[in-house]
């Protein structure tokens, strides 16, 4: 059997496509295959992400945040937020949600295989597993087989641990999210906490570090540990669930489409949406994901062209990130004086790529004038 599309791999990227096709009136009724070896059934990964209103994924958001704080050693601000909310989203209730909808559909096929191999052929692609091999007119790739090569030349690792902590007594602002406090130790490379409190007694807290290696398992609970007593000052409290994650954040060129394979369109991080300066994934992963089913209702090659300000926002991502490979400036030096000197509305607006040319101006001013001139002319070539 050909399939109209098949979608190489369920995560973020795969199944925000594939909720978006099955919420089409137009492409609902094309035969789809998923295939992805992992059973979606645990809670894995939590996402987080700013929008502005209500968003596809509004009725899987955990909690949201109208106030975001920033610390660094000099300073500590709260910012209230106009038109942005600050968003979560647990991972297992994105998967219920998008594979219990699917599975109202006939015409939707999942199956847990092992990819091996995503290759196009005349007008149609195959993909190929342990067990067998599947044709459609399209793939919707979000595997790691066509990643760029990557290493400490070129790339470093944003590494996380996080724990969901539930204290005896009430200690958070359910309102407020600590989005980064850079008053840790800076020993590894740019290092930060991250604090997402859901009620007075529970809260994400996350250590992330911007760094070439990950960490030994026990110098990621030192430092929660360590945190949650001295920082957040609380002694009784149980952990309800723990995360650990690698985003990597590279020079290396992801591609949206494979060379010599116009069948095959990458998405998420294989696409290059993830963003290289931050790690953010998932608001990206809506854009692109909203802009190929317009594509498809066309008619048209499901793959959305690089306008002039994508390029433009691509080379402020590569700019900032070899400014941090490259040692000019610290993470923490970087983005305190952004949190310093400008509005919350400004940065969250420069960090989705939906900034105008004026507030990139007005971002681009307050950080030193030389080691991003000389890196950004770099990454021009």
């Amino acid at each position: 059997m050909k399939y109209d599309y098949i979608i190489a791999g369920s995560g973020c990227a795969g199944l925000s496509l594939l909720y978006r096709i099955l919420k089409d009136s137009q492409l609902c009724k094309k035969q789809i295959l998923v295939i992805d070896k992992a059973q979606k059934n645990k809670n894995d990964r939590t996402w987080c992400f700013w929008e502005k209103g209500r968003g596809l994924f509004e009725e899987v958001v955990t909690h949201q945040w109208e106030t975001l704080e920033f610390l660094s050693d000099d300073f500590q601000r709260k910012f209230h937020m106009k038109e942005y909310r600050y968003k979560m989203i647990l991972g297992i209730d994105f998967y219920n949600h998008v594979i219990g909808f699917a599975k109202q559909f006939d015409n939707v096929t999942f199956i847990s295989e092992n990819i091996i191999a995503i290759t196009s052929v005349d007008d149609f692609a195959e993909v190929s597993t342990e067990n067998a091999t599947y044709k459609a007119t399209y793939v919707f790739n979000s595997t790691s087989l066509f990643y760029p090569k990557m290493d400490t030349k070129n790339s470093l690792l944003q590494h996380f641990e996080g724990w969901v902590i539930k204290s005896k007594k009430p200690v958070f602002e359910p309102n407020v999210g600590r989005l980064m406090d850079f008053t840790l130790s800076q020993e590894h490379g740019a290092t930060f906490m991250y604090v997402l409190p859901t009620s007075e007694t529970e809260a994400l807290v996350e250590y992330t570090l911007f760094t070439e290696k990950v960490l030994k398992k026990e110098q990621y609970k030192a430092a929660l540990k360590a945190y949650i007593k001295d920082d957040l000052q609380i002694d009784d409290y149980e952990i309800i669930h723990t995360e650990f994650g690698i985003i990597p954040m590279s020079l290396a060129k992801f591609s949206r489409n494979v060379p010599n394979e116009k069948c095959i369109i990458n998405l998420g991080t294989a696409g290059g949406f993830t963003k290289a300066s931050s790690g953010y994934t998932f608001q990206f992963v809506q854009k692109h994901t909203e802009n190929i089913i317009h594509l498809l209702k066309k008619g048209k090659h499901p793959n959305p062209q690089l306008t002039f300000r994508d390029k433009m926002f691509q080379w402020y991502d590569r700019t900032l990130l070899e400014v941090i490979l490259s040692e000019k400036l610290e993470g923490k030096e970087i983005f305190a004086t952004i949190f310093k000197n400008r509005e919350i509305e400004t940065i969250l607006a420069f960090l989705g790529n939906e900034s105008s040319v004026w507030e990139d101006i007005k971002v681009m001013r307050c950080l030193p004038i030389m080691p991003f001139l000389t890196s950004g002319v770099k990454q021009l070539k």
